[in-house]
Order: C-alpha cells, then structure tokens, then sequence
C-alpha cells in the first residue's frame, strides 16, 4: 500500500549514467486511512445520539424554555405512572432515595436535579419526592415537561 517504484536519475558527476534504476518509493498513502477515519466519525455523530436512554413516561404539556446544559451530566429522577422511583435508569426504593442522593450529593459538583413525573401521578407524591431531593442534598429541583403545550397567555 503505496510502495511503487520510482526511476533514479542522478547525475553524480560520473560519466557514464545508468538509465531505469529503480528505488523503493517510501511514502505512505494517507488517503485511505483518512477515509475509513471520516467514516468512523460520521458514524460515532449519528451513533451517539441514539445511545441516550431512559425511562418512558407521558411527561405534562406546558409553554416553559428549556434549560441552559452544564458540564456535568444531569441527574434525574424519574417518577413512573405506577408510582415507582427511578434513579437515572435504575429503580430505587423510596425507604433507600434519600441516602443514595446525599452519596450522590457528596460527589457531584452541581446540585441540580431533574424530576420527571408521569402526568397521571398525584400533585402529592411528586411533592414528597421534591421533599426527599431537597434532604438528600439537592438544592435545584428542575421539573421536566414537554415544551408543545398550552400557553396561559390566552394565545
């Protein structure tokens, strides 16, 4: 792969020239390599996206902007229709919640948290979870919503 041959013309100062000596060509071809790289790289941006999962619930409708992002990747807490706790993609018991949010608490920067509850559950419980992130150490409580949502501005 991109070793040829290539004609050798020296004149040296010698008298009699030799015509047709061939040398190995040392060049590397980079081309190649360079193209199977911007494959991989394509791939990996169209890949990456996809790889992000969680728990599906039926989020409340409402007109709220999004968040700006941070550094750090957000921590969640998601609250399913049959009441059940999720923390990230793992369920957790409600007794457990609040000592594994002060573990995690300890080793993140940011006190941030987002809540996702399913539309269906009681305004209740998901005030009895905000109660457990606040004694867990997390101070932001973001509540998580679609954006297509009614306007309460009459328009």
């Amino acid at each position: 792969m991109g070793a040829g041959v290539m004609k050798k013309g020296g004149s040296g100062g010698h008298r009699r020239r030799r015509r047709g000596t061939a040398a190995a060509m040392s060049d590397i071809n980079v081309t190649p390599f360079v193209d199977v790289m911007l494959v991989l790289l394509i791939i990996f941006m169209v890949a990456a996206p996809m790889l992000q999962v969680g728990v599906p619930v039926k989020l409340p409708e409402t007109a709220a902007n999004a968040l700006p992002t941070e550094q750090e990747d957000p921590l969640t807490i998601t609250i399913t229709a049959e009441g059940d706790l999720m923390l990230m993609t793992t369920e957790v018991p409600e007794d457990e919640l609040i000592t594994r949010l002060t573990a995690i608490a300890a080793e993140r920067t940011s006190k941030k948290v987002f809540l996702r509850a399913d539309g269906r559950i009681p305004y209740e419980r998901v005030a009895q979870v905000m109660g457990a992130l606040s004694a867990g150490g997390f101070s932001e409580i973001g509540l998580v919503t679609d954006g297509q949502g009614p306007k309460m501005d009459g328009g």
